[in-house]
């Protein structure tokens, strides 16, 4: 089978053309300080943000100005907790046409459409995180008739149920990977029981025992940590099952935004269960994506 990178550019708008929007003119073209056109390179397995993504090469630099692989897998990476999340079908095509673009002779940038959509859904999981919808992503930058990458026909993950979604912090799956993402979006980390839970507002404010063992420190300190409060962000009325249990001792996260300190994780402490060993085990040697040089 040929590769992308081999095809003429009428044959990939073909292959990709349940995705894209055909319009009159094409004005966006590769930016003006690239020292020579990108090439066309084997995606990486380690770019786990492209993974399973439809095509196997990308150009590089890429539609991002990242000039190496290194940077590319760096900055990506930053995004895979939100594909975790499901919080539009059409996250992984936007990111990746960014990131990874399909190899063809001009720059195929995503839809206006495509951006809004997932903007929608994702953004209200970045902000319980504290995260605010990146400049990189404004999506009155990207076209609205020019040839672009529409969103997937697929919608059945954005079914509603008739059920509150779960808060995001709370989802409280057993599994490293999952784990280890509230991690990385945390700044500090702790052992410690729930004292009293109260609605604030549109938030959920939560008293912490004063008995606590630190589990990763970051920027917090220890008079800060004596007196922690934390708020669930926009959590007052979306379920979390661990803020009803006060008797069960808690992994819980956080970070500091603005003045406050939001809760970004919490997951029961189970020395029992393989995979909450597993990942206590891995969290030595675990090494987190820069979130702070990709959301701001």
């Amino acid at each position: 089978m040929k590769s992308l990178a081999s095809l003429s550019l009428w044959r990939i708008i073909i292959l990709i053309l349940p995705l894209v929007s055909l319009g009159q003119t094409f004005e966006y073209g590769w930016p003006d300080n690239y020292d020579k056109p990108p090439q066309c390179v084997d995606i990486p397995v380690d770019l786990r943000l492209c993974q399973g993504v439809g095509y196997h090469q990308m150009l590089l630099p890429n539609l991002l100005e990242h000039e190496s692989m290194a940077e590319v897998k760096q900055q990506a990476g930053s995004w895979v907790p939100l594909l975790h999340k499901n919080c539009d079908p059409g996250t992984q095509l936007l990111l990746c046409s960014l990131f990874a673009p399909v190899c063809m002779e001009r720059p195929i940038y995503p839809c206006r459409r495509l951006c809004e959509n997932v903007r929608d859904g994702c953004s209200p999981i970045m902000a319980a995180f504290g995260f605010p919808w990146p400049h990189i992503l404004t999506c009155d930058k990207f076209p609205q008739d020019d040839m672009c990458i529409n969103t997937p026909n697929d919608t059945s993950t954005s079914e509603p149920n008739g059920h509150p979604p779960v808060c995001p912090p709370c989802d409280n799956e057993m599994k490293m990977d999952v784990i280890l993402d509230h991690m990385c979006a945390s700044e500090f980390a702790i052992k410690t029981k729930i004292q009293e839970v109260k609605r604030e507002n549109m938030d959920r404010k939560v008293t912490l025992q004063k008995k606590k063992r630190t589990i990763k420190m970051g920027t917090l300190k220890k008079k800060d940590l004596k007196k922690l409060t934390l708020y669930l962000k926009n959590g007052a009325d979306c379920p979390c099952t661990q803020l009803d249990n006060t008797r069960n001792t808690y992994l819980i996260m956080g970070r500091k935004v603005d003045k406050q300190y939001l809760l970004t994780g919490i997951h029961k402490w189970d020395k029992s269960n393989r995979e909450f060993k597993k990942t206590m085990k891995k969290l030595k040697s675990h090494k987190c994506p820069a979130y702070e040089n990709v959301f701001k």
